[in-house]
């Protein structure tokens, strides 16, 4: 009918113009992340995840705003800041708004009393650790989409950095957040520094990926910057050797903040030496210098006990050097026909080198190499995270072999009833897994929607919801 305004006029009213935009570049832009599958329906010009009108949100209140216009009208909305994701997190798959949050940024709130920082959630990560650094803190949280990233959507997808061994992942480090519901009511979440009232209900929407509700402001824990930093470079005999000083180390209660084992294949690159046949550990130890220098100690004593040769620190620097560093993968997306992923899964000690042999081996004749690294360390287990690269005919050909490869690296880890995901999320690539993958919990998170979001406005498509 004439005359009924649409959810574009809406928002434009409460907004303003400059707000809103549905100009076709624009939507095209947010309809891709960095999941390599999208970078590849970018260049071939496909756009299935479109949305029908772009709104920057610059505060909390412009968040308010557009949820309850969404939820009158019934309009689906994703929220987006920075678009670091790799697995397709903030593709809008029923169109609607994306809510870009990029813009919600400010200055820092740094209390050296509480060692706490409160920002908002569109802040870039790095530059966050950058302002925290030239005042004495840190927080020791490193993802390598450190200064691709917001601080908010590390909460959102429940983030880990390279340093988690010791310090470790966003759930560890959030002390409060607050977020927006679907209804536009706003509830802080907090514990200070901890609270029995209750279950946690922070627990809620960390890793929920935006459909539970939109976060906009965050305190983490902050930390004094290490006084003292040691690094080594191992050469183990095998993955199972090198496995074990990671279990062993764990189970002695060694806190190193650097912990990564390299199988031979990526130790060539990780060495930058095509001539290394064996598996390296990069490990390193930092804080008080008695502490530090006595934890690499036992560290090294532990991993020669198991047949390692030390090879000494420069290795590992030159790793730290370049930890940021994601144009491997980004080179091979970028080119015709080339193709690149990233997979981080998870088990327990007993089944972790068993899952790594099923997917080097049904994931080998997917790519020309299968690459793969053991870098977070938990008492129980660890995470291991694949890297494939490979040269298909064209563009085409590149997307249909990510397919295949994601389709046979969850079916394998679904069989060795491993994790689907350690850090990445679930988002478009791991949603169809969603419901075998948490099983009888699944239905708890359903739940959860229906109470929360009832008509399934909020990033509809993602975690099998």
């Amino acid at each position: 009918m004439s005359g009924v305004p649409t959810v574009v006029d809406l928002l434009t009213d409460a907004l303003g113009v400059d707000a809103v935009s549905v100009d076709p570049a624009a939507l095209a832009a947010s309809s891709h992340d960095c999941w390599p599958v999208a970078a590849k329906w970018a260049r071939q010009g496909r756009h299935p995840h479109m949305a029908q009108v772009i709104v920057n949100g610059v505060t909390e209140q412009d968040v308010v705003t557009v949820m309850r216009i969404a939820t009158v009208t019934g309009t689906p909305v994703t929220a987006r800041a920075l678009g670091s994701s790799v697995t397709g997190q903030p593709l809008p798959t029923r169109g609607g708004i994306v809510l870009d949050v990029s813009g919600m940024v400010g200055p820092l709130i740094i209390d050296e009393i509480n060692m706490t920082v409160t920002v908002l959630a569109g802040n870039n990560g790095g530059e966050l650790e950058d302002a925290l650094n030239a005042a004495g803190w840190t927080t020791r949280f490193s993802p390598q989409s450190l200064y691709r990233s917001s601080v908010g959507g590390w909460l959102a997808t429940l983030a880990t950095g390279q340093f988690s061994s010791r310090y470790g992942g966003i759930e560890d480090l959030v002390v409060a957040y607050r977020v927006v519901l679907a209804t536009g009511e706003v509830a802080e979440l907090k514990a200070s520094p901890r609270a029995a009232m209750g279950p946690d209900l922070r627990q809620l929407f960390i890793g929920s990926e935006g459909t539970l509700g939109v976060i906009t402001q965050v305190t983490y824990k902050i930390l004094p910057l290490p006084r003292d930093q040691r690094l080594q470079t191992f050469q183990m005999p095998d993955v199972g050797a090198g496995l074990a000083v990671m279990r062993e180390q764990a189970a002695v209660g060694l806190r190193p903040f650097l912990l990564r084992l390299y199988d031979a294949d990526e130790a060539r690159h990780a060495m930058a030496d095509l001539q290394v046949d064996d598996p390296i550990l990069f490990a390193g130890t930092e804080g008080e210098p008695a502490v530090s220098a006595a934890e690499m100690g036992v560290l090294t004593e532990l991993a020669i006990s198991h047949g390692a040769s030390v090879l000494g620190p420069h290795a590992a620097d030159a790793w730290m050097g370049r930890r940021f560093d994601f144009s491997t993968v980004e080179n091979y997306v970028n080119t015709s026909g080339g193709f690149a992923e990233t997979i981080e899964v998870a088990h327990m000690w007993r089944h972790i080198e068993g899952l790594h042999a099923a997917l080097k081996a049904a994931l080998a004749p997917l790519a020309d190499e299968v690459l793969a690294h053991f870098s977070h360390v938990y008492t129980q287990g660890t995470s291991m995270y694949l890297i494939l690269l490979g040269r298909a005919a064209d563009d085409a050909a590149a997307t249909e072999r990510l397919e295949k490869i994601w389709v046979t690296a969850m079916e394998v880890c679904l069989e060795q009833g491993a994790e689907l995901s350690h850090h990445h999320g679930g988002g478009l690539a791991r949603s169809p897994y969603s419901r075998r993958s948490l099983g009888s919990a699944h239905p708890v998170l359903r739940k959860l929607k229906h109470a929360l979001d009832p008509d399934a406005i909020l990033n509809p498509g993602k975690l099998g919801l």
